[in-house]
């Protein structure tokens, strides 16, 4: 049966996931806190009804303080500066500095090209691609000083480069930031390798998430095999965040990969 330990891998670390209302951030939320984290749970969706999909921050933290772990809610919409400034702020006022911050938050458009508005755009970028930058320089001080730290960037396949003969289209400008995302995590993986920082970004393959069941990325004629348990992804984003940065860090992986290279076995969540 799914459990807190609090003497776990993750024991006294503290943790702050974006995007954790629901889907994948709650996952990593969960598994955090079952490895004795005391985690941040970090969305725009603070009470169930506040979305048009269920979850929110309240509803996780929840799920967590029940089962006897320790967690905090923190809104924050990563479009906004002075939010993730506030985000990290109220971590450290809560818990102390940041060990282990996850990348996770998105805002997606599915548009072609010739139709994708500025604004949207600038959002996708705001959100996806600076919003995790902006957050990575509030926390990597800190981690600096300690000489210990995880930053872990939520990516997707959508990263790879497409065949241009495929059927598809609308998934340029994710693309473009998930590409984006990548490339700072092995950038800033250089930077900080000699300061006990670890940076690495995952891909979950195709979740079932609210998110993809909305947009209609999975359907009734989506082969069972092709859909990733969220368990699995959670599993593998434990692992990429404790260890020897040194020998962990810089790794553009994926759920699958990750689950076979360590010989992984994905956890039952509480909650």
């Amino acid at each position: 049966m799914a459990s807190i330990d609090k003497n776990g891998v993750l024991a006294g670390k503290v943790a702050v996931i974006t995007g954790a209302s629901r889907g994948i951030g709650e996952a990593i939320a969960l598994r955090y806190a079952m490895e004795g984290a005391r985690v941040v749970v970090s969305a725009r969706t603070v009470e169930e009804g506040d979305h048009i999909l269920p979850g929110s921050i309240n509803s996780v933290v929840k799920k967590i303080t029940d089962a006897g772990g320790e967690a905090a809610a923190v809104r924050c919409d990563l479009a906004l500066p002075e939010h993730r400034e506030n985000l990290i702020k109220e971590t450290v006022d809560r818990f102390g500095p940041v060990d282990i911050l996850v990348n996770n938050a998105a805002v997606t458009y599915f548009t072609p090209v010739t139709e994708f508005t500025e604004k949207r755009y600038k959002l996708m970028m705001e959100v996806q691609v600076y919003g995790c930058f902006h957050l990575a320089q509030l926390v990597l001080p800190s981690m600096r000083e300690r000489k210990s730290g995880w930053i872990l960037n939520i990516s997707s396949h959508a990263a790879l480069h497409p065949e241009p003969a495929n059927p598809g289209g609308g998934g340029t400008v994710y693309g473009m930031c998930k590409a984006a995302l990548e490339r700072f995590t092995t950038g800033l993986a250089q930077e900080v390798y000699n300061d006990g920082i670890g940076v690495n970004v995952i891909s979950p393959g195709l979740v079932a998430t609210p998110g993809v069941l909305h947009h209609r990325l999975v359907t009734d004629d989506t082969p069972e095999e092709r859909i990733t348990p969220v368990e699995h992804m959670s599993e593998a984003c434990l692992r990429l965040v404790h260890g020897d940065p040194k020998e962990t860090t810089g790794k553009i992986t994926y759920a699958a990969d990750m689950l076979r290279d360590y010989d992984l076995a994905p956890a039952e969540l509480i909650g």
